[in-house]
């Protein structure tokens, strides 16, 4: 009897131990794993993400997040974990969509890959490590595109490193360089410091700052006397700091600010760097000449497409929009029109007389700067280390779109006109096919050498 009651005890004990373990692996289901079937639930639940057209990017399928595109737009879609979203729209609007809402967004399909086809071609070839491009609808501020590279495909994310994945038009911020000439000359204007034929002293190099001040220079080599116009065809820094000389700190400040730069993109639940200004309070004669040339001021790719979409919008800054459906963003009149239209026509000239064949298309009218930015660290300006930069629209008497461009570290023909405008260019050209646009005027024979 005392045995049968000794076994049963023993088996009363192996019974408790069984279904104790089976709680605690429940428990740790729970908490470290959700189970299978609710996994299920929670992504067939998920909304859809598209694009404007309807493609779509993002969707679950059998209780699985796919990507149907797979690299296209990957960084700005974004990934899943287990249950949530963990980077790009994914987490941004993971709420929305884990409650089932649909996210449909501005960018063209054809667009988005022409930018990123773009950058594939042209960042290894010129050995950079990453690079970035912005398309905006300028009336609207619709991002058309937001491409980065490297590439990355969100249904394999995890052999891609977190820098593959950043989603870099919207999140690397770097300083513009000769680019802000464009917006900068377009403030100048619009206070009346100067006019198109306003002409200037330009040696190669000059002096500014006083007791604590250095010399800039120019890089490349133009008449000792320039106007505005040719300040901006031959990207001279001596030629902006006169321009400059007589703008108050005060005011050329408050306009990069009205740009968008050293401020957050009024773009809803969208992560995006901010870039810096430096306080008033450091801006002495040294400082305003060298952010009318885009150094010691930073922005992202965005901003800066934000800002030359002014120049394109009649001086109306329009807050840039990438999910349909959302209320627009703020909207402010940065310049007067006519400013606006006299910068476009200027820029045009930049990129006919100075890089026609880098940044333009024969018959049709665009408009931009190139920007050669010096890379800075702790310990002053990179001599070997540059950001490649081009801002520009379309066409340049009423522009429809525009385009921005930076890539890092490049090696090879590292300078914007090289790198960047022929970036430009081939997305604007793959735009313009795509609107079956007829040239505006003959292509004339090239003139016997």
């Amino acid at each position: 009897m005392e045995v049968k009651i000794h076994h049963r005890s023993r088996l009363m004990q192996v019974i408790a131990l069984i279904l104790f373990l089976t709680l605690v692996w429940a428990y740790a289901q729970l908490e470290w794993n959700v189970p299978q079937g609710v996994k299920r639930t929670v992504m067939q639940a998920r909304g859809t993400i598209t694009a404007a057209d309807g493609t779509v990017l993002a969707r679950s399928v059998n209780g699985k997040r796919v990507y149907p595109q797979g690299k296209l737009a990957g960084q700005v879609v974004g990934l899943m974990g287990a249950t949530e979203g963990l980077e790009g729209l994914e987490a941004a609007y993971n709420r929305a969509l884990e409650g089932g809402k649909n996210l449909k967004l501005t960018l063209d399909p054809g667009v988005q890959a022409a930018a990123e086809a773009a950058l594939a071609q042209a960042v290894p070839k010129h050995q950079g490590e990453y690079g970035s491009v912005v398309v905006l609808e300028t009336r609207t501020g619709r991002v058309l595109a937001a491409a980065s590279y490297p590439p990355f495909d969100p249904n394999a994310w995890r052999d891609y490193s977190p820098e593959a994945r950043r989603n870099r038009p919207f999140l690397d911020v770097f300083e513009p360089g000769s680019t802000i000439k464009g917006l900068v000359v377009a403030a100048a204007l619009n206070e009346g410091l100067t006019t198109p034929d306003t002409v200037y002293n330009t040696p190669m190099r000059r002096y500014v700052g006083g007791r604590w001040g250095s010399t800039i220079g120019d890089a490349v080599q133009h008449p000792g006397s320039l106007t505005t116009r040719q300040v901006l065809q031959f990207s001279s820094n001596v030629g902006m700091s006169h321009i400059v000389e007589h703008f108050p700190a005060d005011r050329m400040r408050g306009y990069l600010n009205h740009y968008g730069f050293g401020n957050y993109v009024d773009l809803p639940t969208v992560i995006t760097s901010t870039g810096r200004l430096q306080p008033l309070r450091n801006w002495d004669e040294l400082v305003r000449a060298t952010n009318a040339f885009g150094q010691g001021m930073s922005g992202t790719n965005l901003q800066l497409a934000a800002a030359y979409n002014s120049l394109a919008n009649d001086g109306l800054y329009v807050s840039p929009r990438l999910v349909e459906g959302e209320p627009a963003g703020e909207r402010r009149e940065v310049l007067r029109p006519e400013t606006a239209r006299t910068t476009r026509a200027m820029l045009q000239a930049v990129i006919d007389k100075q890089i026609p064949h880098q940044a333009g298309i024969k018959g049709y009218a665009l408009a931009g700067k190139t920007g050669t930015a010096q890379v800075a660290s702790a310990h002053g300006y990179s001599s070997n280390l540059f950001d490649s930069v081009f801002a520009g629209f379309f066409p340049a008497d009423a522009p429809r779109v525009t385009i921005t461009v930076m890539v890092h570290g490049a090696k090879i023909d590292y300078h914007g006109s090289m790198l960047a405008a022929p970036i430009y260019r081939d997305v604007a050209s793959e735009i313009i096919s795509r609107w079956a646009a007829a040239p505006s005027e003959q292509e004339q024979p090239e003139e016997k050498k």
